[in-house]
């Protein structure tokens, strides 16, 4: 991948970090910077914020990675996880005590006190700034010819690059988070789809890092939503552990990594088949918090008005990606020679495929809905969730041929940018506020794969096309990938709510900048179009 005139888009909010890639990480002491509207970045990372000022204004030039950067005329680069070393012009405001600062000339070394080593000094920026650069041009490039699409790749692969994490005590992985700030912390289906992108850049890395989420597996069988190296949630996420799994091994198999997988993988799938079918009917329920702003966390789609109720349902979303793990189940059992399980898997495939079409279809709708369990009727709410059956094989022809008119019909989730996350026929829950309303670039990749399940090779192709624009179009103009983006595109990413309000002040109450999957499964989308 060439390194000249990419990555020149200077914006708020990107990250920079020590990857894991190149040493050792530090999750508590790291030293984690971000971008500022002006040409500064803000040390969000140990400590209270401080900041690196290099000009008023934005940058007149700058190339900015996720580890090295030149602004203007100043080069740095993170030295290690604790030290960022420069060359030029930079003045350090309000430098949190965590911090010391050694200059020699034009070079300023910033680094974690703790841990500082006056020593980094004397490398030469330029030869590091260079070895930086190297990276990318080991880098794949798919034989994209446009120019929007390679600088957006290319920011995609320097992202993830920060998202790589360190093995720590006892996990002995490499892992990826979501973003290195504020997230930090490993997230299960994040990392799935972190791994669908790095699979094209580094298939034993994405291994690697899902064989970090498999180990964080308690002792009941259940992996964590989120796992730190201080903490664990006692709740789960959509589990697609091994699909991706099977995206990972679909060019090659690899039986010791299956081998090594398998065992973890049948233990989670019985711990939420054990603990998730509450009443019994034989389907699955998200769990439901009391939280107004984030009913269930669990389900991935934290404040969607499916969960408004604050009830158990059973979710077509939950059971699709259920469905889907018993079916690669089934392929990996006999790949493994274990026939008794497979039959047990192909079994429970069919039967999660059999109750959704029994009690989630709603025929009017065009589209599977949320059943309250309680009082067994659909709650009327049609979300982007509905479409999920297809990536399991769910719908007989008839029902997905209704679904497909469904995603391009304008009075129901053709808006000006698909797929939102409520239909239009449901205004009154409607607001510009994550999974309210806005498009999920995930989303749109796992709707995109139903419908080549299919046999709509064009269909799917469209829907990834209009993605792949929309995170062009807003990394040229910000810089970043954001976490979500706007349906209606009346509104740009920042301006967009975030739990019950927009402020740029509180990170978890805007769209996310440099967001995990929307920059890796970019990776993923763009090079699939390339081979079509």
């Amino acid at each position: 991948m060439r390194t000249t005139n990419i990555l020149d888009r200077w914006g708020k909010g990107q990250l920079l970090a020590f990857s894991g890639i190149d040493g050792e990480t530090d999750f508590e002491n790291g030293l984690i910077l971000r971008t500022e509207e002006t040409a500064s970045l803000r040390i969000k990372q140990p400590g209270p914020d401080g900041e690196l000022f290099f000009a008023s204004g934005v940058p007149e030039s700058c190339f900015l990675s996720s580890d090295c950067f030149r602004i203007n005329e100043t080069v740095g680069f993170l030295a290690d996880a604790h030290h960022l070393l420069l060359e030029g012009e930079v003045e350090f405001r309000e430098l949190p005590g965590v911090f010391a600062v050694l200059r020699n000339g034009k070079k300023s070394l910033l680094g974690v006190k703790r841990y500082f080593r006056p020593g980094l000094i004397d490398l030469a920026p330029a030869t590091e700034f260079k070895r930086r650069l190297d990276y990318f041009s080991r880098l794949p490039d798919f034989n994209i010819q446009n120019d929007s699409s390679l600088r957006t790749l290319a920011k995609a692969c320097s992202q993830l690059k920060g998202q790589v994490c360190s093995p720590y005590r006892a996990a002995s992985y490499r892992w990826t988070t979501p973003d290195r700030w504020p997230h930090r912390a490993m997230w299960l289906w994040d990392s799935v789809f972190h791994a669908i992108g790095l699979r094209h850049i580094d298939l034993e890395l994405a291994k690697e890092t899902l064989s970090a989420v498999l180990e964080s597996q308690l002792d009941d069988g259940l992996i964590p939503h989120m796992t730190s190296p201080l903490q664990h949630s006692n709740i789960t996420q959509p589990p697609i552990l091994a699909f991706g799994i099977r995206l990972l091994t679909e060019d090659q198999m690899d039986d010791a990594f299956l081998g090594r997988s398998y065992p973890h993988l049948k233990r989670y799938l019985e711990w939420i088949m054990a603990h998730r079918d509450t009443d019994g009917a034989g389907l699955v329920e998200w769990a439901v918090e009391g939280d107004p702003l984030c009913r269930s966390g669990e389900s991935g789609m934290d404040n969607s008005p499916r969960f408004d109720s604050a009830t158990n349902l059973d979710a077509p979303d939950f059971n699709a990606y259920l469905s889907l793990e018993c079916e690669c189940m089934e392929q990996f059992a006999e790949q493994l020679h274990f026939k008794e399980d497979a039959a047990m898997w192909k079994r429970r495939h069919g039967e999660l495929n059999t109750r959704m079409n029994e009690l989630l279809w709603n025929e009017p709708e065009r589209i599977y809905m949320d059943r309250d369990i309680h009082t067994g009727k659909q709650t009327g709410i049609a979300a982007s969730s509905g479409f999920l059956p297809l990536i399991c094989g769910a719908p007989s022809r008839v029902q997905a041929e209704k679904m497909l008119a469904n995603l391009n019909d304008p009075e129901t989730f053709a808006t000006p940018f698909r797929i939102p996350s409520i239909s239009r026929k449901c205004s009154g829950f409607y607001q510009k506020d994550m999974w309210r309303g806005p498009v999920w670039v995930n989303i749109n990749w796992l709707i995109a794969f139903g419908l080549e399940r299919y046999g709509w090779k064009d269909d799917a192709r469209a829907l990834l096309e209009e993605t792949v624009r929309e995170v062009e179009k807003f990394y040229l103009k910000y810089g970043t990938f954001f976490e979500f983006y706007d349906d209606r595109k009346e509104c740009d990413p920042p301006e967009l709510m975030r739990k019950g309000r927009c402020s740029p002040s509180e990170p978890y109450h805007q769209s996310f900048h440099d967001y995990g999957w929307s920059a890796t499964l970019y990776i993923d989308m763009i090079r699939k179009l390339q081979l079509k």
